[in-house]
């Protein structure tokens, strides 16, 4: 069995004598692992840089095996982030959420192509890819099962006005409703609703806060497993913007 398809690199982990274990993610194919040959040699280990954008190939006798993984740079994001810590940030944190989150093989489409965007807006900076990257977030929530309810007000069914999100249930909450209780309450950025919003980095850092809360009761709570650290330093490092 074979396929090949335009892949994002996720991570890649030396395996024997210079191979490497290659996590991708792909539209059609999902999170995928492979075998890459030589790939932790000094002639391939730029190729197999997490966030790299490749062509992938994979080959294996049965589907269930692990496969060979071979690949074609397209989009070298890795090396044009190592500039910008927070870019760096950024992509370590998208390529270790996706691999931590999602199931291995199962296609994610919109969240494949919510996470090409994300890489592409990084050319123009963190600044213009960080609010897109909240939404990834957001978005993977949904997928899973486990998406946002940022329509109306949980109390009072307003659509305008809203400050808040609930904890325990996920629904937005207006400022009227929430005041008694906003201390205990999530602050609800306003780009999360209106892409129109121009986001600073405050909003960025309750957007963050507000995907985390849910990333880590809902999705890696359940798996024994705490947020990817690449997540978290991509938060503190957000806080220390604000």
């Amino acid at each position: 069995m074979e396929w090949s398809a335009p892949a994002i690199i996720l991570s890649a982990r030396p395996y024997g004598e210079g191979g490497a274990v290659v996590n991708v993610i792909t539209r059609e194919h999902g999170r995928h692992a492979g075998l890459a040959r030589g790939g932790a040699s000094r002639g391939q280990a730029a190729l197999w840089m997490a966030g790299n954008m490749i062509e992938a190939r994979w080959v294996g006798r049965l589907a269930e095996q692990l496969g060979t993984l071979s690949g074609e740079m397209v989009h070298p994001a890795a090396a044009l982030a190592m500039e910008d810590p927070l870019a760096l940030a950024l992509l370590s944190s998208a390529c270790a959420v996706a691999e931590a989150a999602l199931p291995e093989r199962a296609p994610h489409p919109v969240l494949f192509e919510g996470l090409v965007r994300v890489i592409s807006l990084l050319v123009r900076g963190p600044e213009a890819a960080m609010p897109d990257y909240v939404r990834w977030e957001a978005l993977l929530l949904a997928e899973l099962g486990f998406g946002l309810d940022l329509s109306s007000c949980a109390a009072s069914g307003a659509t305008e006005g809203l400050a808040y999100v609930s904890p325990k249930s996920g629904r937005a909450v207006s400022a009227e409703a929430g005041a008694p209780w906003a201390d205990r309450l999530l602050p609800l950025p306003r780009f999360l609703r209106d892409d129109a919003v121009l986001a600073m980095p405050a909003d960025w850092h309750a957007g963050l806060r507000l995907t985390a809360h849910f990333l880590e009761r809902d999705v890696f709570h359940a798996q024994n497993r705490a947020v990817p650290e690449a997540r978290q330093r991509l938060q503190d490092r957000v806080a220390t913007l604000v």
